[in-house]
């Protein structure tokens, strides 16, 4: 047991500082606003770095903390409903890594294929309000999970949470509810993307090709089109966060339901999917930033300047 908890405790530690720097240094290099970005993009990314960066936080190190060092918090199981309060917040803020994704998605929709709304939606003030207003429903929505579970974290061979009661599992009530709540995150947010960004792709294409024919007849056809540069590198862009997201969260949508219907229909599923949906589930919280990110040049170049500013300092302290 002694072995199990050291070995879990030190791959926590590990996966915790890769996700929770690459995610402060999104945080740091996107706040100071020298990424060429509007601040309505900023705002975005700075909330899906944020939301990704708190995941981190209740889900890869809080979650571990009271079960590793079970005889230290062993006396909030009886006096505190810890365990209830962490999985309202953790399920909270998995839900704002998710449809902070999706809001950003409609914001890039809108600006690409509605310049009518553009002007009126696509503001910073227009962003507070949608985030502020996700973040309120996402912790009304997620409030059943505090009578799904008891206050006793559990140490088992499996992802350790909260420990549930049998009339739990076996009830077609709570099977439902846990049921649709899969279903809106991440199910629903699937299709969402998946929508946005195929029409958003095929308003590029229809407008690239349009551009294509007007610039044929004009003198500027034989020189590089940077219009039609950046509109390819939308696509492509476009294309790799709808498959990234997907990918990534998949797996752990199809094992969490389907771990919740064994109980129902005795429906199996091989216990290694269920370690690698969480793997993958958790490792889109360090990717889906970064992805957005790292094709700006910009951050390219201030992420750059962040990583030699140590050393900078190092050596104007020595001259």
């Amino acid at each position: 047991m002694l072995e199990l908890r050291s070995s879990s405790s030190s791959i926590c530690d590990e996966r915790s500082r890769v996700n929770a720097s690459v995610n402060l240094v999104t945080i740091v290099i996107l706040s100071r606003g020298k990424c060429g970005l509007s601040k309505c993009v900023t705002r975005y990314l700075v909330a899906m770095a944020a939301a990704d960066l708190l995941v981190v936080i209740l889900d890869l190190i809080l979650r571990h903390i009271p079960i590793v060092y079970y005889e230290q918090f062993h006396f909030l199981q009886y006096s505190i409903p810890t365990c209830n309060i962490h999985a309202v917040l953790l399920f909270a803020a998995t839900d704002f890594s998710v449809w902070f994704t999706v809001t950003f998605t409609f914001d890039r929709f809108v600006a690409i294929c509605c310049q009518k709304l553009k002007s009126k939606y696509c503001t910073e003030k227009m962003a507070a309000v949608v985030l502020g207003t996700l973040t309120v429903l996402s912790c009304l929505k997620n409030m059943f999970w505090y009578f799904m579970f008891t206050g006793q974290y559990v140490l088992v061979n499996t992802p350790w949470f909260c420990l549930v009661t049998m009339e739990v599992l076996y009830s077609r009530v709570w099977s439902t509810i846990e049921f649709l709540h899969y279903t809106l995150t991440p199910g629903f947010p699937f299709l969402l993307i998946l929508l946005l960004n195929v029409l958003t792709i095929k308003h590029i294409l229809v407008s690239s090709r349009s551009r294509q024919r007007l610039r044929a007849h004009s003198s500027a056809g034989s020189r590089k089109d940077q219009e039609m540069e950046s509109r390819r590198k939308s696509i492509v862009l476009l294309l790799v966060i709808s498959a990234n997201f997907i990918l990534l969260w998949a797996v752990f949508t199809v094992v969490s339901i389907g771990n919740r219907m064994w109980y129902l229909v005795s429906l199996y599923l091989p216990e290694f999917l269920q370690d690698i949906g969480f793997m993958l589930q958790l490792l889109s919280c360090s990717t889906n930033t970064a992805v957005y990110a790292m094709t700006q040049t910009q951050f390219r170049k201030q992420l750059k300047n962040v990583l030699k500013y140590p050393f900078n300092r190092i050596i104007k302290s020595n001259q």
